[in-house]
């Protein structure tokens, strides 16, 4: 076997000992030469078993005129696309200026291609107050991604820098659409009052009812009769069951943290609750819709307590004491856009916000006083029950009254809602007894016969 030899040495040609090796220079536009060059003839004679053998010819191929220029002017046009397209690419890159941060950039890149929108419909909506095009979310996405002082700077200072330049370099995508966005009409102050506008609606409203639920909660803990009627039954059935005990069979009252532990009050053969009880005795003595439809639950609903347990009034006197203070900036903002917008674009701005700060004011008063008044209110509720505040605490806090409740309503529902299940089957069966009594019998009566005939006159004579 003889050895094997690399591809460039078995197509090699063979080395002429006698010849001088002159070659010529490597000459790298050879390169687009040998690119248009045909590849020789073979012999395909295989009988041999050898490999294909070049036909030995007198010199080199000759080339049609007419394709000698063609390779020239492709070798031409090859030279100057390498060394253009850098020239090109670079151009590309310098003509386009980057002023933002990477993650900045991709940030406003990416609100931009989400918004689909012309700046001068956002143009419109901030002049105009017209939220049909551009609502408030995208208005909030906007403001928060707008340029600060610093970048609108370094923005501003670019566009002097290249004012006069023939060759200056464009601002980048993101950087164009901030300076664009900043050129309408005090837009910050715009939109902060617009945005505030709605916040302060919503935010007063969620305070309001927050409120009006305490007040009404309290309300009913106090006065309501079904409150009153099931306190009563607990502490009378309280006394019976302490009956032999002097010190605590006749009480005046009892603590509140008594109510959750009455369903862990067991009868003897621990088959009911004392909770269960006083429902079932509630509802067929007390409740004269019980078993129906129009059967009213005496306790304030769960939820409610639930929700109440998770206020703070901390809370509400520093949610409006934030809204007090936007409330004057909201005022500030406003004032800037009186200064210095013109006619054509003051109105409806200035009517608006006139209106809404003067009303936003009222509302703002009038809410300090409600919470004022409910937090005398349930102060009073917890010293109608004699709740005491825990140590360390100044005051009974909601938390620590309404769970109290909301653990006993929320038992006392589950099983009002058993005993009336209960109670509506027993009402059904009465019904369908007397129904089956009333066909059982007779739906006419039999009247007696009065003879009148001829021989009952007869008799009667007789």
């Amino acid at each position: 076997m003889g050895l094997l030899l690399p591809f460039s040495d078995c197509f090699r040609e063979p080395c002429n000992q006698n010849a001088q090796t002159n070659a010529a220079s490597f000459d790298q536009d050879q390169l687009y030469t040998w690119a248009a060059v045909s590849q020789p003839t073979h012999s395909l004679d295989y009988s041999e078993g050898q490999f294909p053998r070049r036909v030995p010819s007198m010199g080199p191929p000759s080339k049609p005129p007419d394709e000698e220029h063609r390779l020239e002017d492709a070798e031409t046009e090859s030279q100057s696309a390498v060394s253009e397209t850098p020239q090109k690419r670079s151009d590309a890159v310098q003509k386009v200026v980057k002023l933002l941060s990477n993650k900045r950039s991709q940030a406003v890149g990416i609100l931009m291609s989400s918004l689909h929108l012309d700046m001068k419909d956002i143009q419109h909506a901030v002049v105009n107050l017209d939220n049909s095009v551009v609502d408030l979310e995208t208005l909030q996405a906007l403001y928060e991604n707008r340029a600060q002082s610093d970048e609108l700077e370094k923005i501003e200072k670019h566009g002097r820098s290249s004012k006069d330049k023939e060759n200056a370099k464009s601002l980048d995508k993101p950087e164009q659409f901030l300076y664009e966005l900043s050129l309408i009409p005090n837009f910050s102050e715009r939109v902060f009052c617009i945005l505030f506008q709605s916040t302060f609606s919503e935010s007063i409203c969620s305070i309001r009812r927050k409120l009006e639920l305490l007040q009404k909660l309290c309300e009913t803990l106090k006065n309501g009769p079904g409150v009153m009627q099931v306190l009563g039954l607990v502490l009378a059935f309280g006394n019976y069951m302490n009956g032999g005990n002097k010190t605590r069979g006749q009480a005046d009252g009892f603590g509140l943290d008594i109510l959750p532990k009455l369903k862990d009050v067991k009868s003897s053969d621990n088959s009911r609750s004392l909770l269960s009880y006083i429902v079932s005795y509630y509802l067929r003595n007390f409740d004269e819709d019980a078993g129906k439809e129009q059967c009213l639950f005496p306790l304030p609903e769960p939820q409610d307590l639930f929700q109440a347990s998770q206020m703070k009034f901390e809370d509400f006197q520093k949610d409006l004491r934030k809204l007090k203070k936007d409330l004057k900036a909201c005022e500030v903002e406003a004032g800037k856009v009186y200064q210095v917008s013109s006619k054509e674009h003051m109105q409806p701005f200035k009517e608006n916000m006139e209106q809404f700060i003067i009303q936003a004011k009222i509302d703002q008063e009038a809410e300090e006083n409600s919470l004022t008044e409910t937090h005398k209110c349930f102060l009073e509720t917890t010293a109608y029950f004699f709740m005491k505040p825990k140590l360390g605490e100044k005051e009974v806090s909601p938390n620590a009254f309404f769970s109290i409740w909301h653990e006993f309503s929320s038992d006392f529902k589950d099983f009002w809602k058993k005993e009336n299940k209960l109670l509506l089957q027993e009402r059904v069966k009465e019904a369908e007894e007397v129904c089956r009594q009333k066909k059982g019998k007779s739906l006419y009566k039999i009247k007696p016969r009065h003879d009148s005939g001829i021989k009952a006159k007869i008799s009667m004579k007789t």
